[in-house]
């Protein structure tokens, strides 16, 4: 397999065809994976084709304990994006993660925290997976209008050291 650098000095793989063959993961081999591995990536970007439909995800994967493979989980609903079935073959494309969360932060919950410098501060103190949990609540609500509301309720929550998961976004 031939691994690309771009200009960035980023790690990217070439795409690379792969067989969908469990139902909740993705099954990378280990010459793929490998350069990754030994940077000692835990988290990558991923590109996935299947026909005329692309998605494009961050994704953590770890070692597989059975094969020596690695896996990264591969939700339903993203299955069903592309039309996937058991036993389909894809496209995908693995890249370095370079962001700072390890996924795409809102538009709104930046906004809310340039105003909020304080929540801000606390935020940036909590372990990444936790920040990453957060960012993923905000951008589960529909509307820009919801979001910003999360967003206000999470920093008064931050700023009380209130950070139970299943209040973080409600008021007491």
């Amino acid at each position: 397999m031939s691994f690309l650098f771009c200009s960035m000095k980023e790690l990217q793989t070439a795409p690379f065809t792969l067989n969908l063959v469990d139902t909740y993961n993705i099954y990378i081999p280990y010459d793929i994976y490998e350069p990754f591995a030994n940077q000692k990536m835990s988290r990558v970007q991923v590109e996935i084709n299947n026909n005329e439909t692309k998605i494009n995800f961050y994704a953590a994967v770890k070692r597989d304990k059975n094969s020596g493979d690695f896996k990264m989980m591969f939700s339903k609903q993203k299955q069903k994006e592309l039309n996937l079935t058991l036993g389909d073959s894809f496209t995908i494309q693995l890249f370095e993660d370079t962001s700072k969360y390890g996924v795409d932060v809102p538009e709104e919950l930046e906004e809310v925290f340039l105003t909020d410098f304080e929540a801000y501060q606390i935020f940036e103190t909590l372990t990444k997976g936790k920040q990453r949990s957060i960012i993923y609540g905000v951008k589960r609500f529909k509307t820009s209008q919801l979001k910003i509301d999360k967003a206000l309720i999470l920093c008064e929550n931050l700023r009380r050291r209130n950070f139970d998961p299943m209040k973080i976004f409600k008021l007491d």
